[in-house]
Protein backbone atom coordinates (compact mmCIF):
# COMPACT_ATOMS: atom_id res chain seq x y z
CA UNK A 1 0.00 0.00 0.00
CA UNK A 2 1.34 3.55 -0.92
CA UNK A 3 2.33 6.00 2.09
CA UNK A 4 -0.49 8.57 2.30
CA UNK A 5 0.96 11.85 1.91
CA UNK A 6 1.73 14.20 4.54
CA UNK A 7 0.52 17.79 5.41
CA UNK A 8 3.42 20.22 5.45
CA UNK A 9 4.52 21.38 8.99
CA UNK A 10 7.65 22.97 8.78
CA UNK A 11 9.47 25.83 6.37
CA UNK A 12 13.39 25.43 6.26
CA UNK A 13 14.63 28.83 4.76
CA UNK A 14 18.23 29.91 3.71
CA UNK A 15 19.67 33.01 5.29
CA UNK A 16 21.85 34.80 3.05
CA UNK A 17 20.32 35.25 -0.52
CA UNK A 18 16.69 34.50 1.02
CA UNK A 19 15.93 36.18 3.76
CA UNK A 20 18.91 38.85 4.32
CA UNK A 21 20.67 40.62 1.68
CA UNK A 22 24.95 41.36 2.18
CA UNK A 23 25.17 45.12 1.30
CA UNK A 24 28.21 45.26 -1.14
CA UNK A 25 30.89 45.64 1.93
CA UNK A 26 33.71 47.10 -0.80
CA UNK A 27 31.52 50.45 -0.54
CA UNK A 28 31.56 50.74 2.84
CA UNK A 29 35.14 50.02 3.32
CA UNK A 30 36.21 52.35 0.83
CA UNK A 31 34.00 55.02 2.79
CA UNK A 32 35.93 54.15 5.42
CA UNK A 33 39.38 54.06 3.87
CA UNK A 34 39.28 56.57 2.23
CA UNK A 35 39.99 55.11 -1.25
CA UNK A 36 38.11 53.99 -4.11
CA UNK A 37 35.83 51.56 -4.71
CA UNK A 38 37.89 50.04 -8.00
CA UNK A 39 38.35 46.22 -9.31
CA UNK A 40 41.54 45.68 -7.00
CA UNK A 41 39.12 46.48 -3.99
CA UNK A 42 36.39 44.49 -5.21
CA UNK A 43 38.48 41.25 -5.98
CA UNK A 44 40.02 41.54 -2.47
CA UNK A 45 36.71 41.69 -1.10
CA UNK A 46 35.54 38.72 -2.76
CA UNK A 47 38.23 36.55 -2.32
CA UNK A 48 37.78 37.60 1.45
CA UNK A 49 33.99 36.28 1.47
CA UNK A 50 34.88 33.27 -0.50
CA UNK A 51 37.37 32.25 2.11
CA UNK A 52 34.71 32.83 4.90
CA UNK A 53 31.95 30.66 2.88
CA UNK A 54 34.98 27.67 3.22
CA UNK A 55 35.43 27.93 7.05
CA UNK A 56 32.10 29.67 8.07
CA UNK A 57 31.12 26.32 9.78
CA UNK A 58 34.60 26.47 11.93
CA UNK A 59 33.23 29.78 13.79
CA UNK A 60 31.26 27.54 16.71
CA UNK A 61 32.25 30.05 19.61
CA UNK A 62 33.29 33.32 20.29
CA UNK A 63 36.81 32.58 20.52
CA UNK A 64 36.60 30.70 16.70
CA UNK A 65 34.35 33.33 15.56
CA UNK A 66 37.09 36.05 16.15
CA UNK A 67 39.95 33.52 14.84
CA UNK A 68 37.74 33.52 11.70
CA UNK A 69 37.13 36.92 11.56
CA UNK A 70 41.21 37.60 12.05
CA UNK A 71 41.91 35.05 9.24
CA UNK A 72 39.22 36.79 7.22
CA UNK A 73 40.90 40.27 7.48
CA UNK A 74 44.52 38.84 6.72
CA UNK A 75 42.85 37.79 3.35
CA UNK A 76 41.62 40.69 2.68
CA UNK A 77 44.87 42.91 3.35
CA UNK A 78 47.07 40.42 1.21
CA UNK A 79 44.23 41.26 -1.52
CA UNK A 80 45.16 44.70 -0.99
CA UNK A 81 48.32 45.41 -0.15
CA UNK A 82 47.60 47.50 3.25
CA UNK A 83 46.45 46.36 6.80
CA UNK A 84 42.87 46.12 7.13
CA UNK A 85 41.51 45.43 10.95
CA UNK A 86 39.16 43.11 11.96
CA UNK A 87 37.03 45.89 13.20
CA UNK A 88 37.68 47.35 9.20
CA UNK A 89 36.14 44.43 8.07
CA UNK A 90 33.19 43.93 10.56
CA UNK A 91 31.79 47.46 10.05
CA UNK A 92 31.95 47.18 6.16
CA UNK A 93 29.44 43.87 6.38
CA UNK A 94 26.29 44.90 6.83
CA UNK A 95 22.86 43.05 6.06
CA UNK A 96 19.23 43.87 5.72
CA UNK A 97 16.40 41.66 5.30
CA UNK A 98 14.65 41.44 1.57
CA UNK A 99 11.02 43.07 1.49
CA UNK A 100 9.17 40.37 0.61
CA UNK A 101 10.70 38.28 3.95
CA UNK A 102 8.90 40.10 6.94
CA UNK A 103 5.40 39.76 5.09
CA UNK A 104 6.21 35.94 4.08
CA UNK A 105 6.89 34.78 7.21
CA UNK A 106 4.17 36.07 8.92
CA UNK A 107 1.56 34.81 6.56
CA UNK A 108 3.02 31.19 6.80
CA UNK A 109 3.47 31.26 10.46
CA UNK A 110 0.03 32.71 10.55
CA UNK A 111 -1.24 29.36 8.74
CA UNK A 112 0.27 27.39 11.69
CA UNK A 113 3.63 26.38 9.70
CA UNK A 114 6.99 26.10 12.14
CA UNK A 115 9.94 28.48 10.32
CA UNK A 116 13.55 27.20 10.73
CA UNK A 117 16.57 28.86 9.13
CA UNK A 118 19.26 26.70 8.58
CA UNK A 119 22.23 28.20 6.65
CA UNK A 120 26.09 27.72 6.05
CA UNK A 121 26.92 30.25 8.57
CA UNK A 122 29.09 30.87 11.91
CA UNK A 123 27.54 31.17 15.43
CA UNK A 124 26.69 34.49 15.88
CA UNK A 125 23.82 34.13 13.03
CA UNK A 126 20.84 34.50 15.63
CA UNK A 127 22.50 37.65 16.44
CA UNK A 128 22.53 38.89 12.20
CA UNK A 129 18.63 37.54 12.43
CA UNK A 130 18.02 40.00 15.14
CA UNK A 131 19.49 43.43 14.18
CA UNK A 132 17.36 42.91 10.70
CA UNK A 133 14.38 41.84 12.79
CA UNK A 134 13.83 38.54 11.81
CA UNK A 135 14.66 36.10 14.58
CA UNK A 136 11.20 36.60 16.09
CA UNK A 137 9.44 35.29 13.26
CA UNK A 138 11.55 32.20 13.47
CA UNK A 139 10.80 29.08 15.51
CA UNK A 140 14.53 28.09 15.34
CA UNK A 141 18.15 28.69 13.53
CA UNK A 142 20.27 26.04 12.86
CA UNK A 143 23.91 26.90 11.07
CA UNK A 144 26.63 25.00 9.71
CA UNK A 145 28.87 26.46 12.42
CA UNK A 146 26.59 24.24 15.41
CA UNK A 147 26.20 21.17 13.30
CA UNK A 148 29.73 21.22 11.90
CA UNK A 149 28.71 20.16 8.36
CA UNK A 150 28.13 22.47 5.60
CA UNK A 151 25.13 22.62 3.25
CA UNK A 152 24.78 20.53 0.69
CA UNK A 153 25.69 18.09 3.58
CA UNK A 154 22.29 16.39 4.77
CA UNK A 155 23.55 16.43 8.42
CA UNK A 156 22.28 19.91 8.63
CA UNK A 157 18.86 19.76 7.81
CA UNK A 158 18.64 16.73 9.89
CA UNK A 159 19.24 18.82 12.56
CA UNK A 160 16.56 21.55 11.30
CA UNK A 161 14.52 18.42 11.25
CA UNK A 162 14.90 17.57 15.06
CA UNK A 163 14.68 21.36 15.85
CA UNK A 164 11.95 21.65 14.02
CA UNK A 165 10.10 18.19 15.31
CA UNK A 166 9.04 17.00 12.12
CA UNK A 167 9.73 14.71 9.25
CA UNK A 168 11.54 15.28 6.22
CA UNK A 169 7.68 14.48 4.62
CA UNK A 170 6.61 17.28 6.46
CA UNK A 171 8.61 19.91 5.28
CA UNK A 172 9.73 22.32 2.65
CA UNK A 173 12.95 24.07 2.05
CA UNK A 174 13.98 27.03 -0.22
CA UNK A 175 16.89 28.81 -0.62
CA UNK A 176 18.66 30.46 -3.35
CA UNK A 177 21.25 28.19 -4.64
CA UNK A 178 20.56 24.71 -6.54
CA UNK A 179 24.04 23.02 -5.73
CA UNK A 180 23.71 23.68 -1.64
CA UNK A 181 19.61 24.51 -0.87
CA UNK A 182 18.17 22.19 -3.74
CA UNK A 183 20.40 19.07 -4.33
CA UNK A 184 21.08 19.08 -0.41
CA UNK A 185 17.59 19.35 0.86
CA UNK A 186 16.42 16.61 -1.60
CA UNK A 187 19.46 14.53 -0.85
CA UNK A 188 18.18 14.69 2.98
CA UNK A 189 14.70 13.68 1.91
CA UNK A 190 12.93 17.19 1.98
CA UNK A 191 11.27 18.77 -1.27
CA UNK A 192 13.11 22.09 -2.06
CA UNK A 193 11.66 25.04 -3.86
CA UNK A 194 14.44 26.80 -5.68
CA UNK A 195 14.15 31.37 -5.18
CA UNK A 196 15.66 33.06 -7.74
CA UNK A 197 13.92 36.61 -7.25
CA UNK A 198 15.19 37.39 -10.80
CA UNK A 199 13.08 34.48 -12.29
CA UNK A 200 14.46 31.36 -13.40
CA UNK A 201 13.64 29.60 -10.14
CA UNK A 202 10.80 27.78 -9.09
CA UNK A 203 9.38 30.88 -7.67
CA UNK A 204 10.79 34.63 -7.56
CA UNK A 205 9.65 35.88 -4.30
CA UNK A 206 9.29 34.51 -0.44
CA UNK A 207 4.83 35.05 -1.46
CA UNK A 208 4.67 32.83 -3.35
CA UNK A 209 5.89 30.08 -0.68
CA UNK A 210 2.25 30.79 0.58
CA UNK A 211 0.56 28.51 -2.12
CA UNK A 212 2.82 25.67 -0.65
CA UNK A 213 1.41 26.08 2.75
CA UNK A 214 -1.61 23.89 2.77
CA UNK A 215 0.10 21.26 0.01
CA UNK A 216 0.73 17.83 0.99
CA UNK A 217 4.36 16.33 0.97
Amino acid sequence: MQNRPRALRTVLLDALGTLVELEPPWRHLAAQLGVEEDERLIAAFRAEMSYYREHAHEARDAASLADLRARCAAVLSEGLAREVSVGELMASIRFHAFDDVAPALARLRGRGLRLVCVSNWDYALPDVLGRVGLLDALDGVVTSAAVGARKPDARIFHEALRVAGCDASEALHVGDSSEEDVAGAEAAGIRALLLDRAGGGDIATLAEVSRFATMRV
